[in-house]
């Protein structure tokens, strides 16, 4: 659609994907980057015109030799929430831009409105920009956590003009925008929370971020896939993306680094989430492993490794006679083609019947493991469950399982093995071939070692269970 004469500048749509930013002359209803449904909506992109905000190109922006950089005098500065700190690789760099997603109510503001303490006690100036909230609900929410506000400034505004206005006259040390889907400027077509309106708010906040030297942190809505709404270009603008998960029914929540430019991406922060805000958990598998008793059928606890921090967790598995139809095949904080993994070594390699059983795996605590390295604790969970058996008391189960039924080495086997033996296990089962020093000083520990999957279920059980 074209508007104007020849003595005008023309206006035209496109239309853009919601989900990933593929734009169209026309509308579709299947988006053939991102495979989204539904997806595609029209924006008008109009001509340029001169804005209302501050120009960011500056003339002291020359090429300079790199051996003529000097590094600032403080590269990184602590919050001091060791969770945090821990999954941004040290503490938050000057000048970078984190966005942190989370689905609506998980607790991304309070995350962020305590971030915000670490500064303000130091006598620097926080600014907390609020698009969702007034000021008076925001202060409601800072008597609840307990922040005094001296040194946090709160607006409540929308309008990014306005916005960077209030920034020159303040000069904080932080911002916190809550949250960027709320934010427009009158100088791009469409709504707030738009493709166009998100990617250039970003952009402009990126620009005073870098030239001002200050962290700016927003906030961003995840949608029902879990994926952060806006364009997907949005966490390639940011240097750092964080995600705040957790079960809406549990109390504790997970922040993991999708991508970070100063650190690890692999570092996983834990949270109690209480009245007076979210609090650190300073061991994780004592967590995990709070309502776990004695051995018992189904339930197998292992060794996993969440960036520079072993974690033990329980893997309780339940096999039952399917009914009408095929059977099913349920992964829950796994992976769904892991358990078809597992499944399959143990019926070719074990021969377990399992082609009439309907297989369901839960990991407690909420928590999603991606590594190889509890294979061998989804195989002893799901053959305890099949043949009735217990398991010995106090077993952890480390390594990752191959097609021809062998047991693999897991790499950082000394610190998974250090961690069960700290929390008083006394059985820790491991592949054959694992160079690794037993524990000392523990009376009663057992270094167990298998090499197939058959030889794994034979030292597993304890010797009076029976067959189901």
């Amino acid at each position: 659609m074209e508007s104007g004469n020849s003595g005008r500048s023309k206006t035209k749509s496109v239309f853009v994907c919601q989900s990933c930013g593929k734009e169209s002359l026309k509308w579709l209803g299947h988006c053939p980057e991102c495979l989204s449904w539904g997806t595609f909506s029209e924006t008008v992109i109009a001509p340029a015109r001169s804005s209302s905000y501050k120009n960011f190109r500056s003339n002291d922006n020359v090429p300079r030799e790199i051996l003529q950089v000097t590094e600032g005098a403080s590269p990184r500065f602590c919050l001091g929430i060791a969770e945090v700190d821990r999954v941004l690789g040290g503490g938050l760099v000057p000048g970078s831009l984190v966005l942190v997603g989370g689905e609506p109510g998980i607790g991304k503001s309070t995350l962020l409105l305590q971030v915000s303490v670490a500064l303000t006690t130091n006598g620097s100036k926080v600014l907390y920009i609020s698009g969702e909230e007034s000021v008076e609900q925001v202060k409601l929410r800072t008597e609840r956590l307990g922040i005094d506000g001296q040194g946090l400034y709160l607006l409540c505004e929308t309008n990014l003009s306005m916005i960077m206005e209030h920034l020159e006259k303040v000069s904080p040390a932080m911002v916190i925008v809550d949250s960027i889907q709320t934010l427009y400027l009158d100088e791009v077509a469409g709504a707030p929370g738009s493709i166009s309106q998100v990617r250039d708010c970003t952009l402009i906040l990126m620009h005073w971020a870098k030239q001002n030297n200050v962290p700016v942190l927003i906030a961003g809505h995840v949608t029902k896939e879990g994926v952060i709404a806006g364009p997907s270009t949005l966490e390639h603008i940011v240097d750092v993306v964080l995600y705040l998960e957790g079960e809406r029914l549990c109390s504790h929540r997970i922040l993991r680094g999708r991508k970070n430019r100063f650190g690890s991406t692999n570092e996983m922060g834990l949270f109690e989430m209480r009245e007076d805000g979210l609090r650190e958990v300073g061991n994780p598998s004592n967590l995990f492993l709070s309502q776990y008793g004695d051995a018992s059928v189904g339930s197998v606890v292992v060794a996993t490794v969440e960036g520079s921090r072993p974690l033990l967790v329980e893997i309780q598995a339940l096999t039952a006679p399917a009914g009408f139809g095929p059977p099913r095949r349920v992964a829950n904080g796994i992976d769904f083609n892991r358990l078809l993994l597992v499944v399959s070594v143990l019926a070719r390699r074990a021969g377990l019947k399992l082609f009439n059983q309907d297989v369901l795996v839960n990991v407690t605590g909420g928590l999603k493991i991606g590594e190889t390295a509890v294979d061998l604790g989804i195989v002893l969970s799901v053959a305890s469950s099949f043949l009735d058996r217990k398991p010995l008391d106090r077993l952890v189960a480390i390594g990752e399982i191959g097609l021809s039924g062998e047991i693999r080495q897991v790499p950082q086997m000394e610190r998974r093995i250090a961690e069960a033996a700290r929390l008083g296990f006394k059985n820790v089962l491991v592949p054959a071939l694992a160079t690794v020093v037993p524990t000392g000083g523990e009376e009663g520990f057992r270094l167990l070692k298998a090499s197939t999957v058959k030889e794994a279920l034979s030292q597993a059980f304890v010797v009076e269970g029976k067959r189901g």
